[in-house]
């Protein structure tokens, strides 16, 4: 009979055999693409933002986060020195989340929060996280294309909802800076420089429910913007959409059970919403061989579904005081020791893809060559950060220095600062 090792790498999960060149070989080749407007998995979208310039210091400005089902205002302040200060925080219900909205209601919720903290703001613009699909333009405007999350509110669909915004206030503001949540990720890694330090380039990187990485690029290298502006901006890859890699047969069976079954491949190999499913079918698939007692076996068959959380916390034999559906399916202490062998590798390839995809875009940069100006890697992410059974950040640092290493290409991993949207939308109404 097999090992769980050879039983999984026969089913195309492996750890070891991961081609880690080739993959970020692969994901340059897609970059490229997306970049000159061919087809390619990776859409590569020009956000107009760029981190470069100096962040007006010591100056409270109003910000909004627009994300799930949540509305937040705030005033923030990126200091000369110190902690940074997000105050007068207040958070509500995105409108349209639980009913429909009219135009006139939705916006008169965000117009409440900015009139209720420009009081307390020292500049006139305003920072605005606005993390649902839109496209970018050249004046930090951002035209929403769909809701996600249900939000009912589609009179805003297939608008400028910075310009709208701006309608309505009075004072109109400088400026409203509209920003995804990955791109407010890379500008809150601004935020975090100390005096005298220095990066080269910057990526944020968000690895929880889901993934994606906005990274910095070069304008004249976007072929598919006519006429580029001088200098660089942040790129939205949505890199979660990434399809150029092969998959496990597990991969392959929770993605038909998925209503988008198809999309998104690489995201349901790392992010958090998905890795529990991946062990569930494992679970199955080594019943199904005979890796499990009688008893497992048939409770793994019939077990619907699988919660990551509760998968990590199995596998890392943490009891958080609240019952976990698989003490109840290995109850036998060789089925529970051969259950942790067979699913730890989920987690541990989840951690190797993310290094991977990380290495990609650090490379494109064309920034880390000094090692005094590395790359500022600003990371968000429940998954990344609070998986048990294995360490994501020791990981990631591991494999990063096995392949920047030899490129002699310089990073910083830099915890995301709580808040990170706020802070990141801050530093986009505040850039010189």
């Amino acid at each position: 009979m097999q090992t769980p090792e050879e039983f999984l790498e026969s089913n195309g999960l492996a750890t070891a055999a991961l081609d880690r060149a080739a993959l970020v070989a692969t994901f340059q080749k897609e970059m490229e693409a997306g970049l000159a407007g061919r087809p390619s998995s990776l859409k590569m979208i020009p956000t107009y933002t760029s981190p470069y310039g100096e962040i007006k210091k010591d100056t409270p400005v109003t910000v909004l986060d627009a994300g799930g089902t949540n509305l937040r205002g705030a005033t923030v302040t990126i200091p000369s020195s110190g902690d940074i200060l997000i105050e007068n925080k207040e958070k509500g219900e995105m409108p349209g989340a639980k009913s429909y909205v009219s135009q006139e209601d939705f916006y008169a919720v965000l117009t409440g929060h900015v009139n209720r903290c420009r009081p307390f703001s020292k500049d006139p613009a305003v920072g605005f996280c606005f993390s649902y699909p839109a496209e970018a333009s050249a004046d930090g405007d951002a035209k929403l294309l769909v809701w996600t999350k249900q939000i009912q509110a589609p009179e805003i669909v297939g608008q400028w909802v910075g310009a709208e915004l701006a309608k309505r206030l009075d004072p109109k503001p400088s400026k409203i800076q509209v920003v995804n949540d990955t791109v407010a990720t890379l500008l809150a890694g601004k935020a975090t420089e100390k005096p005298g330090q220095k990066f080269s380039a910057y990526l944020g990187f968000i690895l929880g429910t889901g993934t994606n990485v906005a990274y910095i690029e070069k304008n004249c290298n976007i072929p598919k913007l006519a006429n580029p502006p001088e200098g660089a901006m942040a790129i939205n890859t949505e890199s979660g959409g990434f399809n150029k890699i092969a998959q496990s047969a597990f991969d392959e069976a929770m993605d038909k059970k998925t209503s988008d079954c198809g999309s998104q491949r690489f995201e349901k190999m790392i992010a958090g919403a998905y890795l529990g499913k991946i062990g569930l079918e494992v679970f199955k698939a080594a019943a199904r061989a005979g890796f499990f007692s009688a008893a497992a076996r048939d409770a793994v068959q019939g077990l619907g579904s699988l919660e990551s959380y509760d998968l990590d916390n199995f596998c890392a034999k943490y009891d958080n005081g609240k019952p976990n559906p698989l003490d109840k399916v290995f109850t036998d202490e060789a089925d529970r020791a051969m259950a942790r062998r067979l699913a730890t590798p989920v987690f541990e390839r989840a951690a190797i893809l993310t290094a991977v995809h990380l290495a990609a875009f650090i490379i494109k940069t064309g920034g880390g060559t000094d090692p005094s100006a590395p790359v500022c890697v600003c990371i968000d992410g429940s998954t990344y950060y609070k998986t048990r059974v294995v360490s994501f950040p020791e990981i990631v640092k591991r494999e990063l220095d096995a392949m920047l290493g030899p490129r002699n290409i310089s990073f910083a991993l830099t915890v995301c600062p709580d808040d990170a949207p706020m802070i990141g939308a801050a530093v986009a109404a505040l850039l010189k």
